[in-house]
C-alpha cells in the first residue's frame, strides 16, 4: 500500500496530497453548510415557515437582481478583473485610491 502523502507523480499515477487550500475550501463549505442548517432551523423555530420561506425569497431576489446588474455591466462594458473594478471606475476618483474597489 503506497503513502498517500508521499506519492509522487510517476509513469502517469497522480499525486494524493492535498494542498492548504484544498482543507481551507473543505472547511469553509463544512462552516457554510452547517451554519446554513443551523440557522435555518432557529429561523424556522422563531418566525415559523412562513416567515422563513418570505425571508429566503426576499434574499434570492436581492441577490438575482445584483446578478443581473453585474451580468449586464460585464456584457455592455467588458472589464478586465473582477466586479470590483466596476465600482473603482464608477465610484472612486482614478487618480486617487479607488476605495470602493477595495471595499467591494
Amino acid at each position: 500500500m503506497q503513502n498517500t502523502d508521499t506519492t509522487q507523480q510517476q509513469g502517469g499515477q497522480l499525486k494524493r496530497t492535498m494542498k492548504t487550500r484544498h482543507l481551507i475550501m473543505l472547511s469553509l463549505g463544512g462552516v457554510i453548510g452547517t451554519g446554513l442548517f443551523f440557522n435555518t432551523g432557529y429561523i424556522i423555530s422563531t418566525t415559523g415557515a412562513a416567515g422563513t420561506l418570505l425571508a429566503y425569497l426576499i434574499g434570492a431576489l436581492v441577490v438575482w437582481l445584483v446578478m443581473q446588474c453585474l451580468g449586464e455591466l460585464s456584457v455592455a462594458m467588458p472589464e478586465t478583473g473582477a466586479f470590483h473594478v466596476y465600482a473603482a471606475r464608477y465610484l472612486g476618483r482614478q487618480p486617487a485610491i479607488p476605495w470602493p474597489g477595495f471595499t467591494g
